[in-house]
């Protein structure tokens, strides 16, 4: 009996490929082949927000015939980026400078710290925060009861307790505003919120959530017990500028929120060991002559981590995403630092600028993530670097999450 008839599966699949649906989400990587298929429940539409698939997903070629094929597209960015260019609609939104954002950090446990940032800039005329545009589709589709929204309001403008019960009644009457309450919070409840800070109105029900899931945390972080240590929670995070302590753990607690039943971290996953199993039989990659080189696609470098920053006169160094490669790879190719070089995997070509690096391992190269893109400088487009998912297949993946092989993929390199 195989570990897989040991350890069945009940995860739920997608409609068209049957790849699994991990954490409510489809892997990126199978979306064209959802797309492009003659499957009956086949997507025919994408709305796509501060999301950059053409570029971000493997196999930009591909990625774009799908966009193309959608029956509907939608964008929300605040960019033309290469997906915009791709959509039916593109819905202008205001930077992360001039619109409230919520910041969560991870690494200052057991204080566990929440930050909503204020807008610093005044946005331009015509682009808009999410929020809102959020609130105009929801009400364009008819989802909003405006007679209701107009009571909640009146109901927030009385206290938030009053609120609380019109809000909680109102969502159980109708399950499509429930559906929709984070716009339903940003109409009514957002409006009393100081400093304008209507987009922050949806935290408020998780606030509360936190308080009652960890009582003890958030009573230790200063915010008290019982009902109102949600409320003051909430009122904090919107007052304070520079975050605010929302839970402070205990570390023997921690371990109390593994949903496994003996507290302990699970970690073998049968479908890994029979692939861990299979891999001595294996030939090598990097073995066929015609491919002699792995490609890295997507090395995280110092000053790609960001691709809102779209003008290479940002990067202070590696300016053009060189591609890094071994000593002993230059030496036999023929290049040096600085040398233009033509990259070639099976999907694609790029032409490269060379760095010759002894941090490389013979056999091995490497290309930054992030670049690839364009920008307008002096009314013309222009593109700074190889965009790496240019070179990748979306075919290449592994068979369970649909996590893409960037960091093996076949290829060669030839002088200019």
């Amino acid at each position: 009996m195989s570990r897989n008839e040991l350890h069945p599966t009940t995860a739920p699949v997608s409609p068209v490929v049957g790849s699994k649906v991990i954490g409510g989400l489809i892997p990126c990587n199978v979306i064209a082949d959802g797309i492009l298929s003659e499957h009956p429940n086949r997507y025919r539409a994408m709305f796509v927000e501060s999301g950059n698939p053409v570029h971000s997903v493997a196999d930009s070629q591909r990625m774009r015939e799908a966009m193309r094929a959608l029956d509907v597209s939608v964008c929300i960015d605040v960019f033309m980026t290469e997906t915009a260019r791709e959509c039916d609609y593109v819905l202008p939104a205001t930077t992360q400078f001039e619109k409230f954002e919520a910041t969560f950090f991870n690494f200052e446990f057991p204080k566990n710290v929440f930050h909503l940032r204020r807008p610093i800039l005044e946005p331009p005329a015509g682009p808009l925060p999410e929020p809102e545009i959020h609130a105009r589709l929801i009400a364009a589709l008819g989802m909003l009861d405006e007679a209701v929204i107009g009571a909640l309001r009146s109901a927030a403008e009385c206290g938030r307790d009053e609120f609380a019960h019109a809000f909680a009644a109102a969502t159980a009457r109708d399950p499509k505003m429930a559906a929709v309450a984070p716009v339903v919070l940003y109409r009514t409840l957002g409006p009393t919120l100081p400093y304008g800070a209507a987009a922050a109105a949806a935290l408020w029900p998780m606030a509360i959530r936190c308080s009652q899931n960890n009582p003890d945390g958030v009573a230790r972080a200063g915010f008290g017990t019982g009902p109102e240590a949600g409320d003051r929670l909430f009122d904090a995070i919107v007052e304070s500028p520079s975050g605010v302590v929302f839970t402070d753990d205990a570390w023997e607690t921690t371990w109390l929120r593994l949903k496994t039943g003996d507290g302990l971290a699970h970690g073998e996953i049968p479908e890994l060991l029979d692939e861990l199993a299979e891999l001595a039989t294996e030939t090598p990659p990097g073995d066929d002559p015609e491919w002699p080189l792995l490609l890295s696609a997507g090395e995280r470098r110092a000053f790609t981590a960001n691709t809102n920053f779209r003008d290479p006169a940002w990067r202070k160094k590696d300016p053009d995403g060189a591609l890094r490669v071994a000593p002993t790879d230059a030496e036999q190719i023929g290049l040096t630092t600085g040398s233009t070089a033509t990259l070639t995997t099976k999907r694609g070509t790029a032409v490269v600028t060379v760095a010759v690096d002894d941090a490389m391992t013979a056999g091995h190269v490497a290309l930054p993530n992030g670049l690839g893109l364009d920008h307008i400088e002096a009314g013309t487009r222009l593109q700074t670097g190889a965009a790496p998912n240019e070179l990748t297949a979306s075919e290449d993946r592994d068979p369970w999450a649909g996590t893409p092989w960037h960091k093996s993929v076949p290829a060669r390199l030839e002088p200019v």
